[in-house]
C-alpha cells in the first residue's frame, strides 16, 4: 500500500493537480511497479497526462540513473521505424552514410516510452515482440543481433482489443506489453478536479502574462464542470490561455466562455437560467435548428423535383407508398402521357378515398408551378446575422454573445455581408 504522503510528493514533483480516485489509483499503481522490471501498458484519451506516467516509473525506479528516451511512434515514418528504434547499418538502404544506433541500444540501461505504441506497423510490433521476449533486436541491414537491457512503458489512446480485432495489432505483442496496465480516467469523470485545474492554469498564465488571473462567474463554472472536455487536460489548458489572452474583463461570463468551446458539444451544456436572457431575444441554437430545417426542405424539394421529372417522362414511380398515387400537372391542356391502365386525375389523391367525397377542384392547381426558392448558407447566415444585430442595437460584442461567436469572426462577417454595426 502506498502512502498519501509519497503520492502527494509524486504530484509535486511532477505538476498534477487533482484528487479524483481514478488519478489516485493510477499514481498509487505506479509507485507500486517502479521498482520492477515487468513492461507497463497506460491507457486512456488524449489529453490526459498519460506522458507523465513513465516519468514517475523512472524516477523511482532502480533504472533511475539510466537514460529516459521517450518516443512518438505515430510521428515517426513507416519506412524510418524500424531504423529509428533499432538502428541500421551503413548502406543498408538509401541515405544510410553511416552506422546508427536506435533508441533501443541508447538506451539500454535504462528506460524507453513509446508512446501512442498502437500505431505501430505489423512488421515493427514482431520485432518489439522479439525484444520483450529476449532483449534481442539486429539492426536494419545487418545479421548480426544485440542485447539491450531496457525497460518497456508504452502508452496508447487506442482501443487495443478493437485494433486486435481488426488486425491491426499483434494480441500476443498487447499482453506482453501489458503486464500492468495503468488507466487514467478522462477529465470528465474528474469532476471535482476540473475547477482545480482551471484556477492552476489560469493562475501560471497571468504569471506568464504578467495580469491579472481571470476568474469565472457562477453561471460560467457550471458551464466549465457541465461541458465533457473532449481534449480533456490539454484542451482546459488550451482554452483558459486563449482567454486569458484575448478577454479584457477578468471576470468571464458563461456566454463568454461558451464561446471558446466547441459547438458541437454545447448541447450538453445546461440551460441558463432565463433571468439571464434579456427579454425578447432569440436564442441562437433555435435559429441554428432552422437553418438545419431549411436544408432538409431544400433536400426533399429536390427530391420531389426528380420524382415530377420522372413521371413526366412517363417513368414508373417505385418509391411511392402504396396509399397514394401521383400525377403531375400537365404543361398543357392535355394531360402527359400515363402508364397504361391508369385513369387521369389531377396532381394527387388518395387511392382509399371514398367515392362519394369531391376530389380536388383541378383550378386548385396551377400549370408549371414554381416551388419557392430556397436560400442559400450565406445568405441564411447573413439574415441570421442582421436580425440578431437589430435585436442588440447594433452593438457587435452583444450580438456576438448572442451568436455564440467572438468578436472578430463578427467583425469578419459584417463586412463580408456589408452590414452595419455601432
Amino acid at each position: 500500500m502506498v502512502a498519501t504522503a509519497d503520492i502527494q510528493q509524486v504530484k509535486q514533483r511532477f505538476g498534477i493537480i487533482g484528487n479524483s480516485t481514478g488519478l489516485t489509483r493510477a499514481i498509487s499503481r505506479a509507485l507500486q511497479i517502479a521498482p520492477t522490471d515487468l513492461s507497463v501498458l497506460i491507457t486512456g484519451e488524449s489529453g490526459t497526462g498519460k506522458e507523465f506516467f513513465p516519468q514517475i516509473i523512472h524516477a523511482n525506479s532502480a533504472r533511475k540513473h539510466g537514460r529516459y528516451i521517450a518516443v512518438n511512434c505515430g510521428a515517426i515514418p513507416e519506412g524510418t521505424v524500424d531504423s529509428e528504434l533499432f538502428g541500421h547499418e551503413k548502406g543498408s538502404f538509401t541515405g544510410a552514410l553511416a552506422d546508427r544506433k536506435g533508441y533501443f541500444e541508447e538506451a539500454d540501461g535504462g528506460t524507453i516510452f513509446l508512446d501512442e505504441v498502437g500505431e505501430l506497423p505489423m512488421t515493427t510490433q514482431a520485432r518489439l515482440l522479439r525484444v520483450l521476449e529476449s532483449g534481442e533486436f539486429i539492426k536494419v541491414g545487418s545479421s548480426k543481433v544485440q542485447k539491450t537491457n531496457v525497460r518497456i512503458v508504452a502508452a496508447t489512446n487506442v482501443n487495443m482489443m478493437e485494433a486486435i480485432a481488426e488486425g491491426h495489432f499483434r494480441e500476443d505483442l498487447f499482453y506482453r506489453l501489458s503486464t500492468v496496465p495503468i488507466e487514467l480516467p478522462p477529465l470528465r469523470d474528474r469532476m471535482d478536479d476540473i475547477w482545480l485545474l482551471f484556477r492552476k492554469f489560469a493562475a501560471d498564465f497571468a504569471e506568464k502574462y504578467r495580469m491579472p488571473a481571470i476568474q469565472l462567474s457562477e453561471s460560467a463554472k457550471k458551464v466549465l464542470l457541465a461541458y465533457r472536455w473532449p481534449g480533456n487536460i490539454r484542451q482546459l489548458r488550451n482554452v483558459t490561455e486563449q482567454i486569458s489572452i484575448f478577454e479584457t474583463a477578468r471576470e468571464i461570463s458563461a456566454e463568454t466562455l461558451q464561446t471558446y468551446l466547441p459547438a458541437y458539444d454545447m448541447e450538453r451544456l445546461p440551460i441558463l437560467n432565463r433571468s439571464e436572457k434579456r427579454s425578447g431575444e432569440i436564442p441562437f441554437g433555435n435559429e441554428r435548428e432552422l437553418l438545419y430545417l431549411v436544408f432538409e426542405m431544400k433536400k426533399e424539394i429536390n427530391d420531389l423535383r426528380a420524382t415530377i421529372d420522372a413521371l413526366r417522362e412517363g417513368e414508373t414511380l417505385t418509391t411511392q407508398p402504396a396509399s397514394t398515387v401521383i400525377y403531375p400537372a400537365a404543361k398543357s391542356d392535355a394531360l402527359a402521357p400515363l402508364p397504361t391502365g391508369m385513369p387521369a386525375f389531377p396532381k394527387a389523391y388518395p387511392i382509399d378515398k371514398p367515392a362519394h367525397e369531391t376530389l380536388p377542384d383541378e383550378s386548385e392547381y396551377v400549370e408549371n408551378e414554381v416551388i419557392p426558392s430556397i436560400p442559400s448558407l450565406e445568405d441564411a447566415e447573413k439574415e441570421m446575422i442582421r436580425k440578431s444585430l437589430e435585436r442588440n442595437g447594433g452593438k457587435r460584442k452583444k450580438t456576438a454573445e448572442e451568436l455564440g461567436i467572438s468578436e472578430r469572426t463578427l467583425y469578419r462577417k459584417i463586412n463580408e455581408y456589408n452590414l452595419t454595426s455601432k
